[in-house]
């Protein structure tokens, strides 16, 4: 049976051009990235310019006070994936002991006890510092005269401010003061203005002049933010009590010194190769291992069995996910992890034989030798007890992002790729810190994120929350590699689902000869039979959310295998954007997601 041929209509065209190619989920951010590259700088000094736009234009998905991680390789050594670890660690008095202390039984959604130390800023800076060839206030001016002079806001921000309103009003009066100045949600295409974030950004630019080199400046903004200014005013303000995604007030735990002892850095890249091409993840204190596992399980089936516009392709891949992910909840983590065993044609062969033609409602992780499996508490609803009887439960995270009245967030995040003409290519994914995650601290114009809730409070998992540990975070973006080139880098918001939809990509394209733009606008699906990553970190035994226009037969024959089928709506799944280069050529190429109507290729 052939692989279903792409469809004939695309949203956009695939961009082609030999100069250079940006993409992001928003077109100021891409505009942003393909100014610099005009004006004579490289990837990576764009891909830094559009991270700190992102931070002022998609404020629901991303901000200063959160975190990222990048794969990315030099066209000086090629062959070499590097991954941008910019994932802070738990502040040292963040103990599960202390969590447990307060009467929680999962860490929050939304508060700043749920606060990991920030690191998007300083591993962007650090990219830069290393990687790029501008002076940072020429970097910062996109985002600060945004942040400054304002930007139409998005649709979305505002819907979000809405959803959230009632607890800015009543227990964030500085959210309400920042998003909400005229006592009402921004409407769409409103001036937005962020007038502290844009004094934040001054001072980081001013913080190194005087200094001998560009890397000295560079690395004197590096100082300021973690034990200057940023440090003490975050650190004084979530000190204070205040209203947590639990329903309960905590203060949060973050010091001064936990900024202070918390730098971003480089790993190398976790790789696998498939169907002749190398797929370059993070380690697996991040989640892109599951997606290589994923492809090591898949490897093993022919051609038909992959085709994600097929029922038994569909099939195929929602049920290699769930057993992938299963071994992320049970061995991810900022530790040890067998990873050579659980990459291993060996161990990917037996995984493959646990798939049978009907849909396994079961949660099911392999055995390691040496290693004890950990099961998560799998629960299908959750209400604390502070908030039992109320209205307070969030969406089915079907799309991106979802939000609930009291701030929790269920996978918003933004994403950039540049490709230049040289040959640098750079995949980021930025993320938390949202303007629903906890207070603004007034000062600084934004607020401390909460990636923590990726831990749990259960003794033994690999993933326990411990001070001085890094969640396990879902963000996951991918670098692709053939004969030691890079070839594509992509990736996606949406939590769990960012490797799902990006597997679908990478199977389409690398097997399906799809285009860019093709394989991001074909049909999406992802499974909900894991348990969430992000608060109240329940699951849906079985889940499998789609988009409608996989086809009336298609979604009635899985629901016969077994699936419990949630549907979508035609163009709900995913937020793909990806770059390309062809070695062979010099050609390179974009192609971003046309759903939530923000996302944007450019280049030429």
């Amino acid at each position: 049976m052939p692989f279903t041929e792409p469809g004939t209509f695309t949203t956009r065209p695939t961009l082609q051009g030999t100069f250079g190619m940006s993409a992001s989920t928003h077109w100021l951010a891409t505009a942003a990235a393909q100014s610099v590259l005009e004006r004579g700088g490289n990837a990576f000094d764009a891909a830094v310019a559009a991270g700190f736009v992102l931070h002022v234009v998609e404020p629901h998905l991303n901000g200063p006070g959160g975190d990222l991680t990048g794969v990315f390789a030099t066209a000086g050594n090629p062959s070499e994936p590097v991954v941008l670890m910019g994932q802070g660690r738990a502040p040292a008095a963040a103990t599960r002991e202390h969590f447990l202390a307060e009467g929680l039984e999962l860490v929050p959604g939304s508060g700043a006890l749920a606060a990991a130390v920030p690191a998007a800023v300083d591993a962007w800076l650090l990219l830069l510092r290393d990687h790029g060839s501008w002076e940072l206030a020429d970097v910062l001016d996109y985002a600060a005269g945004y942040a400054r002079d304002g930007h139409p806001v998005l649709a979305q921000v505002g819907r979000t401010i809405g959803q959230v309103s009632r607890l800015f009003q009543e227990h964030w009066p500085t959210s309400a003061q920042l998003w909400m100045p005229q006592g009402r949600p921004p409407a769409e295409g409103e001036l937005i203005k962020n007038p502290a974030y844009a004094d934040v950004l001054r001072r980081l630019a001013e913080a190194g002049e005087g200094a001998g080199t560009r890397e000295e400046r560079i690395e004197a903004a590096r100082r300021e933010w973690s034990t200057g200014f940023v440090a003490t005013a975050a650190a004084d303000f979530a000190a204070k009590p205040h209203r947590h995604s639990s329903g309960t007030d905590h203060a949060g735990v973050i010091a001064e010194s936990d900024f202070a002892a918390s730098e971003a850095g480089y790993e190398p890249a976790v790789t696998f190769d498939f169907r002749g091409y190398t797929i370059a993840k993070t380690g697996a204190w991040g989640q892109g291992p599951a997606l290589l596992q994923t492809l090591a399980i898949l490897d093993g089936f022919p051609d038909e069995y992959l085709d994600p516009s097929t029922e038994l392709g569909v099939h195929t891949i929602l049920e290699a996910q769930k057993l992938a992910i299963a071994d992320r909840e049970a061995y991810y983590g900022d530790s040890h992890v067998p990873l050579d065993y659980l990459l291993s044609e060996e161990y990917a062969a037996r995984r493959r034989e646990a798939i049978t033609p009907l849909a396994s409602h079961e949660f099911r992780p392999g055995q390691v030798p040496g290693h004890s499996p950990f099961v998560p508490p799998l629960r299908t609803e959750y209400v604390p007890p502070a908030l039992a009887g109320e209205d307070s439960a969030g969406g089915d995270g079907t799309g991106e992002p979802t939000v609930s009245p009291t701030g929790e967030t269920r996978g918003d995040t933004c994403h950039v790729d540049v490709v230049d003409r040289w040959g640098n290519m750079v995949s980021v994914t930025p993320s938390g810190g949202w303007l629903q995650s906890s207070p603004t601290i007034p000062e600084l114009g934004f607020c401390l994120g909460t990636r923590l809730q990726m831990t749990w409070l259960e003794d033994g998992a690999p993933s326990t929350l411990q001070a001085g540990k890094r969640p396990r975070t879902t963000l996951t973006p991918t670098l692709v590699l053939k004969d030691g080139q890079p070839v594509a880098a992509l990736g996606s918001p949406g939590g769990d689902q960012q490797d799902q939809w990006q597997l679908l990509y990478l199977l389409r394209t690398i097997v399906g000869g799809y285009t860019p733009q093709q394989a991001i606008d074909a049909p999406a699906f992802h499974t909900t039979s894991l348990p969430g990553s992000f608060w109240p970190r329940t699951w849906t035994p079985g889940g499998a959310v789609v988009e409608d226009r996989l086809g009336d037969g298609i979604i009635e024959a899985l629901a016969e295998r077994g699936h419990v089928i949630t549907r979508a709506g035609d163009w709900a799944l995913g937020r793909l954007s990806a770059v390309v280069r062809d070695p062979r050529t010099g050609v390179l190429m974009a192609a971003a997601n046309p759903r939530g109507a923000q996302g944007y290729a450019a280049g030429r």
